[in-house]
């Protein structure tokens, strides 16, 4: 017979089991830890306000502390005919707490339970994903700085626009993550807040001390409202993807240029042959696909909030079950941008830029706004150099001036590395 918490005398059809079951068990072993953190912080609040004896909180702390060890082993699974994480928990704590165990659940609801856990859990990924971010972050400020000689052309609508550097493009994308992470913390801060106590999504008549399991988990503050607390079920895991979405946002576009600038048609830069692949009939070949990859499973993230949306966006107030699905849509996701992260950080220091890029003739005129900006500063106006400018340009005239000076902050010359470091290291303690 299926074991579940809420059934009585009558089983279930198995075929409605195992539609609303569905992937549940397989994404519930990500919360196992989670579900036995706020499990304890709940047993020692019951025993605080006298609805447990000290005796009973004793054996489910044992318990708990038992669990928690298999599931660090890798030895604590789901058994078959479980309905999830949650009732396996309290399935185990009944074996071995007795009637303790049966008193675990007072005061909440498994809709409590699960979104207590899913918030832990999204906090942890976050705090997982922003480290990962500052590696990178890292490894494109260093580049940065070690490249920062090496004049790169820039574009405007795939034209050849202004002297760029390799300097200036990599610190860059150091500074977008710098953006990034704002969202991060922002996240983090909605998913560090405790929903503990809401139940079933209006209260209870126990006399719960909320503040105190707050304190025990590690949350920052309280989702007061019981209601607001069952509706952050599903606002949180969107709020979390549309972070996910700018890092992954940030990640795409710069793949984008990793696979044209390695193309023989530019020429830019280019990898050892171990980190690209070959084709099954042209033996010249190395392609970028790991860029590829990460380009296209980046733009997937990037549509997460708008799959969460379409999932949660028209349903009123209090718990569905359409909740359940935000878990197939976000972990597979949060796991993909880890993955993301960890092979640019391991392939991107192992790049070698080309040196002598703008030394071919077709760069000339990636000058012409320093050409015009010369005259401007001997007197000229800037509507006279200009059509001066474009005159030369047409009559074979243009000649290049010798060196630049981008000399303002967060130019060729004066790259403002500190500035975007500091950046960085300002919003990062929001992960504090």
């Amino acid at each position: 017979m299926s074991k579940k918490l809420w059934q009585k005398d009558i089983e279930v059809n198995k075929l409605i089991e195992q539609f609303t079951v569905g992937r549940d068990t397989e994404f519930d072993m990500l919360l196992a830890e989670h579900d036995v953190i706020a499990s304890r912080a709940h047993a020692k609040m019951l025993e605080k306000v006298k609805l447990l004896s000290k005796e009973e909180l004793k054996k489910l702390l044992t318990g708990l502390d038992s669990i928690e060890k298999q599931i660090k082993k890798g030895l604590f699974k789901i058994e078959d005919g479980v309905e999830d994480v949650h009732s396996q928990i309290e399935m185990q704590l009944t074996r071995t707490a007795g009637e303790a165990g049966k008193k675990i659940h007072m005061g909440r609801s498994r809709n409590d339970q699960v979104l207590t856990a899913i918030k832990l859990y999204l906090r942890s990924e976050l705090v997982a994903i922003s480290k990962q971010v500052e590696e990178l972050f890292n490894v494109f400020i260093e580049l940065s700085e070690k490249h920062k000689e090496v004049l790169l052309p820039g574009y405007t609508h795939f034209q050849i626009a202004m002297p760029s550097s390799f300097g200036l493009w990599l610190g860059a994308y150091a500074e977008s993550l710098c953006d990034d992470m704002e969202l991060m913390v922002a996240a983090y801060n909605i998913c560090n807040k405790n929903p503990l106590g809401s139940a079933a999504g209006y209260g209870s008549s126990f006399p719960l001390d909320r503040k105190y399991t707050t304190e025990l988990i590690g949350f920052s503050q309280l989702n007061v409202n019981s209601v607001y607390a069952q509706m952050t079920r599903g606002k949180s895991e969107k709020a979390v993807a549309i972070a996910m979405a700018s890092v992954a946002h940030t990640l795409s576009k710069f793949s984008y240029d990793i696979c044209l600038y390695l193309s023989q048609n530019f020429g830019f830069i280019s990898f050892p042959e171990e980190l690209t692949t070959g084709s099954s009939i042209m033996p010249h070949k190395k392609n970028p696909d790991v860029f590829e990859l990460v380009r296209g499973k980046c733009n997937i993230i990037q549509g997460v909030p708008n799959q969460l949306t379409l999932l949660t966006n028209n349903l009123p107030s209090g718990y569905h079950r359409e909740m359940q699905l935000t878990k197939e849509t976000l972990f597979p996701a949060i796991q993909q941008l880890k993955d993301c992260l960890s092979i640019i950080a391991f392939a991107l220091p192992q790049m070698k830029v080309n040196s002598t890029i703008l030394e071919d003739e077709k760069y000339t005129y990636l000058y012409s706004v320093d050409a015009l900006n010369e005259l401007v500063k001997k007197g000229m106006s800037f509507r006279d150099a200009y059509k001066k400018t474009g005159m030369d340009i047409k009559q074979g005239k243009f000649e290049r001036p010798q060196k630049l000076t981008h000399t303002h902050i967060g130019s060729i010359n004066n790259l403002g590395t500190d500035l975007i470091r500091q950046q960085f290291r300002k919003v990062m303690k929001g992960m504090d």
